[in-house]
């Protein structure tokens, strides 16, 4: 059994050994690579992390509840509570949205990054698609896996082609 390095998911080889034959698994934040076998604690990440990201969630609403009390004690007008209350919701939808996305199909880098102000402002979203994409999966094991068997198919069609004495090969 190999333990995992830590500092990228990669499983460590013990000296002198040669490291495993084929495409490596990408390694899932917080998961590293358990997501391949589920094993070394995979049920109890998910568990912690869905607890943890609903915590934070609320942590982040009662947050926002604090800075709203706070433009209602400045007495900025009702508008502009409202205007905050929608740019809130609207915000948090459109990242719940593109993050549950985001775990079934790689984003675009491009568009990742002309979102990531959006993204900011609706981080309570992205932790509650988080937290209800972890009753079903690892956030974006399916597409991990998928790369991943893909990879091995590939590897395993490459090193089985390869066979006999390329010297006795009939020349056309």
């Amino acid at each position: 059994m190999s333990a995992e390095n830590g500092t990228n998911g990669i499983p460590d080889t013990p000296a002198g050994s040669t490291p495993p034959a084929g495409p490596r698994p990408e390694p899932i934040r917080f998961y590293g690579t358990t997501w391949v076998n589920h094993d070394n604690g995979y049920a109890a990440r998910r568990a912690g992390l869905s607890v943890g990201s609903l915590a934070a969630a609320a942590a982040a609403c009662f947050v926002l509840r604090i800075a709203y009390q706070g433009l209602q004690i400045a007495d900025i007008g009702s508008f502009v509570s409202l205007l905050m209350i929608v740019m809130f919701a609207i915000c948090s939808a459109l990242a719940f949205r593109h993050t549950w996305s985001a775990f079934t199909s790689r984003p675009d880098p491009d568009r990742q990054a002309s979102l990531r102000g959006l993204l900011a402002i609706g981080f309570v979203g992205s932790l509650l698609a988080y937290f209800f994409r972890t009753f079903a999966e690892a956030p974006g094991e399916k597409l991990h896996r998928a790369e991943y068997d893909k990879a091995r198919e590939d590897y395993e069609k490459r090193t089985t082609r390869r066979s006999g004495n390329p010297s006795k090969k009939r020349r056309r």
